[in-house]
């Protein structure tokens, strides 16, 4: 599977979503504030920022779960504006970094993108986040398979009235 399948993917839960709710209005800002929050529960479930606690980080899957949520609201965030990536971003960093320097480097680029949606900000991100990738474990396979799960799952939400 390419990127191109799941920002279609993404594209039809997104119409299935506007369809449902009768949502006929640019809903760029509220993606983009839900991409940020998605953001922020993923960094909550690392628990990288939380010195004062010796509570460990999540299990990986409820990471995985709180990374593809984002993942969601990011390939929404491109389609709003029609931008699409082919296939994950390789990344220059093949290495540990600061998780909450990471995190705040990818609330910051997704700010920007949000206030300039352009083709080069919109892949910083993805950029960023294929850095976030690699550092909590994430493999691609990983990574579609948990997309796949997850936006099933959200289509169920719709039908049941979530």
């Amino acid at each position: 599977m390419n990127f191109i399948e799941l920002f279609s993917m993404q594209r039809k839960l997104d119409a299935f979503i506007e369809n449902n709710r009768g949502i006929n209005s640019d809903v760029f800002i509220e993606k983009g504030l839900a991409l940020t929050v998605e953001l922020a529960e993923l960094a909550n479930e690392t628990r990288c920022f939380k010195y004062w606690s010796s509570k460990g980080t999540s299990e990986k899957a409820i990471l995985l779960e709180e990374f593809v949520d984002s993942i969601h609201f990011l390939l929404s965030l491109g389609n709003e504006k029609g931008i699409s990536i082919d296939e994950w971003p390789e990344i220059e960093i093949h290495e540990e970094v600061n998780l909450s320097k990471l995190f705040l480097k990818t609330q910051q680029s997704i700010l920007t993108y949000i206030q300039h949606p352009e083709v080069d900000k919109y892949n910083i991100v993805w950029q960023n986040y294929s850095v976030l990738a690699y550092n909590l474990g994430f493999t691609l396979e990983d990574i579609l398979v948990a997309y796949k799960l997850k936006n099933e799952k959200n289509y169920e939400r719709q039908r049941t009235g979530y």
